[in-house]
């Protein structure tokens, strides 16, 4: 009776390991992800309310450090840490925003997966759709997941019809700075500004 317990023990030490350990599939990450978005956005609570946990759901889901860096492009090669730092902890509040405020105007948006292309083992784009409504035509959405971690895919970039916000992003800082003869403070401000409007 012992031996078969030890068994039972082993056998189901090894399956919830496994649970563990199993990596999530990116198409299965992004489902997931705007799913519990989209519960969110279909519970009747404040508009406050719903901002707050899609900011919560963002900070689980989205590489923030990884974006905000590829948005601030060649100009963060000349930012000290403490620049750095600075730049982070803006561009946090801004993208938590502006994500957050955006995606509340929708009111239960369904998105279906239907595909995905492994560029190589740190990126994979996942294909979506949002489906149309009496409001909105269908909206084609790639997910750029990064996935070097596998235990821990991260949003990088959403393509929306082809254009990607990331890029956009990248677009509008660099003008801040090419208006302001390249000083970081200038976009600084603009993000806390943003922040706190």
């Amino acid at each position: 009776m012992n031996n078969i317990k030890k068994i039972l023990l082993i056998v189901l030490f090894i399956s919830l390991h496994h649970s563990f350990v199993y990596s999530i599939e990116p198409d299965v990450f992004v489902q997931s992800t705007v799913n519990r978005a989209s519960q969110i956005l279909s519970k009747n609570i404040s508009k406050e309310q719903k901002i707050d946990e899609l900011k919560s759901i963002a900070k689980e889901t989205v590489d923030i450090r990884g974006v905000g860096f590829y948005s601030l492009g060649s100009a963060r090669k000349n930012l000290d840490e403490d620049q750095k730092k600075i730049f982070f902890d803006l561009f946090e509040s801004y993208f938590l925003k502006s994500f957050s405020s955006r995606l509340s105007e929708y009111t239960n948006p369904k998105i279906e997966v239907n595909g995905k292309e492994v560029l190589n083992k740190n990126y994979t784009i996942v294909n979506s759709i949002l489906i149309a409504t009496n409001e909105r035509p269908e909206i084609k959405i790639d997910w750029r997941i990064y996935t070097k971690n596998p235990d821990n895919p991260l949003i990088r970039d959403l393509i929306i019809e082809g254009l990607s916000l990331a890029r956009t992003q990248k677009e509008e800082f660099a003008s801040i700075l090419n208006s302001n003869d390249g000083d970081i403070n200038a976009l600084f401000d603009t993000l806390e500004k943003f922040s706190k409007n």
